[in-house]
């Protein structure tokens, strides 16, 4: 048995599977869409093997999924419309023709000359992309964001690509504003018991919040899933606090549960 396998053999490994004589059932009545939802669920695994789990779970997860990657392609191998050298060609192309401060003249090889400043950089991806939309016939500005992506992370993209018509706040504090005036807005809209409009500011506010993030240089999936992580400790803090006072958290107080909870939060929980 060989003790180190290769990308050719796991090509090879996929081509079993889908089989029509000697393969697994399931893989060989999949297609490109049955397949999505799990390569989701194998990106999430992804980050949450990064954010919880040692190395040997980020080897494992990353591997996942490269095996939805030679699935799409198996499939797309035997209707024959491209292969796995044309994924890794048109990838390299792109990333060479968005990084011309990297690679002059869009060759591989060449060394960088001159040093761009973080926000020439950022105006020089914006201007290529804008020409990839131009070339693909997607002349929209907000046109290849994807509707699917997760609501925060497509508010990011949004607002990114807003900045490339001058569509942006001139800074944070300017967002903090903001983010007060959708609060104040949703108050009015609970006051009034109209709930369209509570969830429509509700909305507002969270889309501010996430504007503020990106102005404040933080990554808001990233920032809620650390609170989401501190919230769960000192929920389950509270709970063996709880069981160890012995006290029934269904029946327990206000003032019992809030006591309880600054115990754990004190602790650093």
């Amino acid at each position: 048995m060989n003790s180190t396998y290769s990308l050719e053999d796991l090509r090879y490994l996929m081509q079993r599977l889908r089989d029509k004589e000697t393969g697994c059932p399931w893989d060989i009545q999949q297609d490109f869409r049955s397949i999505t939802a799990s390569t989701i669920e194998e990106a999430y695994e992804v980050v949450d093997a990064i954010e919880y789990g040692s190395k040997e779970d980020v080897k494992e997860e990353l591997g996942d999924l490269l095996f939805q990657i030679i699935f799409y392609n198996q499939l797309a191998e035997e209707e024959g419309s491209f292969g796995l050298e044309d994924i890794i060609h048109a990838l390299t192309a792109k990333l060479i023709r968005r990084h011309p401060h990297v690679f002059p003249q869009g060759n591989l090889n060449a060394k960088r000359t001159t040093a761009l400043t973080e926000d020439d950089i950022k105006a020089q991806w914006e201007a290529i992309k804008a020409q990839e939309r131009q070339q693909k016939k997607k002349p929209s500005l907000l046109d290849d964001i994807p509707v699917g992506l997760p609501a925060i992370t497509r508010a990011v993209k949004l607002q990114k690509r807003a900045t490339a018509v001058n569509l942006d706040w001139p800074s944070a504090w300017a967002v903090f504003d903001k983010v007060d005036e959708e609060i104040t807005e949703l108050k009015e809209a609970v006051a009034a018991q109209d709930a369209c409009a509570i969830e429509q500011e509700l909305g507002d506010v969270l889309f501010s919040v996430v504007n503020l993030a990106r102005h404040l240089k933080v990554q808001p999936e990233g920032a809620l899933r650390a609170a989401n992580k501190k919230f769960s400790v000192r929920v389950e803090g509270v709970h063996a606090l709880a069981k160890q006072k012995d006290i029934d958290l269904l029946q327990a107080s206000a003032k019992v549960l809030d006591d309880l909870w600054r115990q754990v939060k004190a602790s650093n929980l």
